[in-house]
């Protein structure tokens, strides 16, 4: 099948969920595109949602796709939420941001009153970690908090190409930082959140209500 396809697989079973009249958080990067372009095909089927994106990217792709599109501030509730990861662990703990909507994604993922997470087999490990952890800053703090970082015992490095830091939707900076293993992710989790200068970090933290894994040719929801 491929990794590609065990996204689309993953995706097509969160879709599945998606039920007329329904909010539903849009997530970001490759995964969850699969997930906006499979609900598209429903849309134009005739099934009646709207969408919240978690990127300007995705809400690029969903008016694509023909989905109506809402702001967070628009709607009172937001029925479920799809997006993908970069790592998850049997706690269903996981990492993201590694399309650098990390902030959005998780206002979303926490207001919705289901969120679903989509990801390939490979994105499963067993301590969270090997990937590095995304953490947004605002641009006034980046160098305190990369300070802060190394401090930690992370390695840093500011996201970025051609000399050029990349920059947020939001207009934030962020530093990809490696930890390695990470032996208590909860407690790194508060440790970062009391972090002035730390907008958002990419520990997703019992948020993730369900986690539907595509490996081979099947998708099936983690225990």
């Amino acid at each position: 099948m491929g990794v590609e396809g065990e996204k689309r697989l993953a995706a097509a079973r969160a879709v599945d969920l998606v039920d007329a009249g329904m909010t539903v958080g849009l997530g970001t990067g490759s995964t969850a595109a699969h997930a906006i372009r499979l609900l598209g095909r429903r849309v134009r089927e005739g099934l009646a949602v709207r969408g919240v994106p978690t990127s300007e990217a995705s809400a690029a792709l969903a008016r694509t796709e023909g989905i109506p599109l809402a702001g967070l501030n628009e709607v009172e509730r937001v029925h479920l939420a799809i997006d993908g990861a970069d790592e998850v662990d049997p706690q269903k703990r996981c990492i993201k941001g590694g399309g650098g909507a990390l902030l959005r994604e998780k206002i979303v993922a926490s207001a919705a009153d289901r969120f679903v997470v989509v990801v390939d087999s490979g994105k499963t490990v067993a301590r969270l970690g090997a990937f590095a952890l995304p953490v947004e800053v605002v641009p006034f703090a980046r160098e305190q908090v990369r300070r802060r970082m190394l401090a930690l015992g992370a390695s840093v490095d500011l996201r970025g190409g051609a000399g050029r830091p990349f920059v947020t939707d939001e207009g934030n900076s962020i530093l990809d930082c490696s930890f390695g293993a990470i032996a208590d992710a909860s407690a790194l989790a508060a440790r970062l959140d009391a972090v002035p200068g730390i907008v958002e970090h990419g520990l997703f933290i019992d948020i993730a209500d369900d986690v539907i894994v595509g490996r081979g040719n099947s998708a099936r929801f983690m225990e």
